[in-house]
């Protein structure tokens, strides 16, 4: 990797999720030795704590069709201007979720960071699902399930319009892999976005590979290099119990880390996020445990 000083930063929001769990996510990622074994590496690795965040049972619902949309917002922008300066000062962000909300704050920090050089990112979504509903579309309401339309630009304005500016990603620029439960009134939104979308039939029939290096060629095609944006419930729940919103049929251990050694093999991320870890639903920390092996194949651990 480029980078040899990697900033980790917590984001233990869970305001967009059904289930409760997934705000003790960063805790039980860094208790798996994720510090040590990035530095272990040779990366330098400071670990910045955690964005603030409240609770959910100081705070009002509100929208029934955004639920908890002012805090999330909130602590959205908080996180995106953490990542900026992260960003800015050449580190690379390693941002632990929480629930995938977070993504919003993650990828308009990043977003901001490089439009000021008048650059574009690309996205990578790795997640069992689109998460590209809208507060009209969405059967819950929850914002976890509408992170990747707010980084395209549709969704509530407190969400799309952090930093000043919308779209953060261009579709053309974002590509999704593992995709296995989408919403009925979402699969429309994903196939008219202009994104470019992988579900576990393309695995199943073209091998991960290929499908990585396809998903590769979007994110990196004329941008200064993309985000990762890792959802543990892309596993198969065999492997990954501790999510909140398990689907069988997912990725395998193997799978999981070839995607993550060909993303290094690429060396262009330039910024990473794993979210949905939730200790509550977990074994044994089996699931930050196998985040922490995810996140330290992608950042140069290779076999021999």
């Amino acid at each position: 990797m480029h980078h040899s000083r990697i900033k980790i930063l917590g984001a233990p929001l869970d305001l967009g999720a059904s289930r409760r769990g997934v705000d003790m996510g960063p805790s039980a990622l860094r208790l798996a030795s994720l510090n040590a074994k990035l530095e272990a590496l040779g990366y330098q690795v400071e670990d910045l704590g955690n964005v603030a965040v409240v609770q959910q049972e100081s705070t009002p619902t509100g929208r029934e069709n955004a639920k908890y949309l002012p805090q999330i917002a909130r602590s959205c922008d908080a996180l995106a201007q953490a990542v900026d300066r992260i960003a800015e000062a050449g580190d690379f962000p390693l941002i632990l979720g929480g629930d995938h909300s977070v993504a919003i704050g993650t990828v308009a920090g990043l977003a901001h960071t490089f439009r000021k050089k008048e650059q574009q990112i690309g996205v990578l979504w790795i997640d069992a699902h689109s998460d590209m509903n809208t507060p009209e579309t969405s059967p819950s309401g929850n914002i976890h399930g509408m992170p990747l339309a707010c980084c395209l630009g549709s969704g509530p304005k407190e969400l799309t319009g952090i930093f000043g500016f919308a779209p953060k990603v261009e579709p053309r620029n974002v590509a999704l892999i593992g995709l296995r439960d989408v919403d009925k009134t979402e699969r429309e939104l994903v196939r008219e976005s202009g994104v470019t979308a992988f579900t576990m039939r393309d695995i199943d029939e073209r091998g991960l590979r290929s499908v990585m290096l396809e998903a590769l060629a979007v994110v990196n095609d004329n941008t200064a290099g993309f985000h990762l944006s890792f959802d543990m419930d892309v596993l198969d729940p065999d492997e990954a119990p501790g999510v909140g919103t398990p689907v069988r049929g997912g990725i395998t251990y193997r799978e999981a880390h070839l995607a993550m050694e060909t993303i290094c093999d690429c060396d262009r991320m330039v910024s990473m996020e794993v979210v949905e870890v939730n200790p509550v639903l977990d074994i044994s920390n089996r699931t930050a445990l196998l985040a922490v092996e995810l996140i330290t194949s992608a950042m140069g651990k290779k076999i021999l």
